[in-house]
């Protein structure tokens, strides 16, 4: 599949690191380096933007690297990039570490996901079928 994209940063564009990666790493866009103190969120620029198929949407999901070694991670995860905006791509990073974290232009801030979806169409209904788990949730099936 091929996706429109406009690169306004002096990064290259997002790749996949391994030929069975399914995410593309994201790279902050900065004039300056953000100072994330904990618990503060930070909206962050990456300078892309982008033209996806109807049908697709774009999944903003955090780093691993990034959340155990500086305890940054991305705030509404995953987010989505509908296929019909075209606004610059943008992070939101939380620091959730107990110290002050600095993200660097260039920096691997997140990564993105292209991926298919459904459109759902609502069938109201009185009542629906039974099943064996029925209304258990939130620890239902037990801790081990």
């Amino acid at each position: 599949m091929k996706v429109k994209i406009v690169n306004r940063s002096h990064h290259p564009l997002p790749a996949y690191e391994t030929t069975t990666s399914a995410g593309m790493d994201l790279r902050a866009f900065l004039n300056e380096d953000i100072l994330m103190k904990p618990l503060e969120r930070a909206l962050v620029p990456t300078g892309l933007f982008m033209e996806l198929p109807v049908g697709y949407e774009a999944q903003v999901r955090p780093r691993s690297g990034l959340a155990i070694k500086k305890g940054v991670t991305v705030l509404n995860t995953p987010g989505t990039i509908d296929a019909d905006y075209r606004g610059e791509v943008m992070v939101i990073l939380i620091n959730l570490s107990s110290e002050e974290v600095i993200i660097k232009d260039g920096e691997r801030i997140a990564q993105m996901i292209i991926s298919t979806h459904a459109k759902a169409e609502w069938v109201e209904v009185n009542e629906l079928m039974e099943t064996g788990r029925g209304a258990g949730g939130f620890g239902h099936t037990g801790t081990s």
